[in-house]
């Protein structure tokens, strides 16, 4: 079975669950958006849960790449908290099936297997984050917390903003609310004597 069709798939499932939600989505209308067979879906995925827990790995792998990439090259401080949230906000509009799929759709009952591959995929970048603000953080450049704190100052109101926008309830686009949440998140993250104050 070649990779196609397991992409095909992947993305008839995602199209398939944006439309109807997980619950009412069928295997036969993910076999029919993606054109395969019988055989062809179980051949590769033993189930639709099977299915979206590798939907949910493949684009929360896309997401945290985008951020990571937001990191390269290291910036200092502020240009980080600037490029974070924004990566953040661009990943949500500009993959919106996908961002809708991870933040609204997803449901923790998929199984441990699906479980264990999303704490190693959170892991690595939760490290990717530290080793960008450990140094920050000894040079005093940012405020001492623990990471998970740091996170949910960071990315925190962008997600509640983010969600407002997937779920309809706020059509505005929420990039045009980045200057607020990076000057917000600065605030939060940066000693007071050291935030820019261009």
């Amino acid at each position: 079975m070649t990779a196609s069709v397991r992409d095909d798939l992947l993305a008839a499932g995602l199209a398939v669950f944006d439309r109807v939600g997980f619950e009412a989505a069928t295997v036969a209308a993910i076999r029919a958006k993606a054109r395969t067979s019988n055989g062809s879906f179980f051949h590769v995925f033993g189930s639709k849960k099977e299915l979206a827990g590798a939907l949910f790995l493949e684009v929360l792998r896309h997401y945290h790449a985008a951020m990571l990439a937001a990191l390269d090259p290291a910036p200092d401080a502020e240009q980080g908290i600037d490029r974070l949230i924004r990566s953040h906000l661009d990943w949500v509009v500009t993959s919106r099936r996908e961002a809708r799929y991870l933040f609204e759709i997803s449901r923790s009952e998929w199984g441990e297997d699906m479980r264990e591959a999303q704490r190693a995929q959170n892991a690595r970048l939760a490290e990717g984050i530290e080793r960008w603000r450990a140094p920050l953080v000894a040079g005093g450049e940012l405020l001492p917390m623990t990471p998970v704190m740091f996170v949910s100052q960071l990315i925190g109101p962008a997600q509640i903003l983010c969600r407002a926008f997937l779920s309809g309830r706020d059509r505005a686009d929420p990039r045009a609310e980045a200057r607020t949440l990076v000057a917000c998140a600065i605030r939060a993250l940066v000693p007071p004597e050291r935030i820019n104050q261009d």
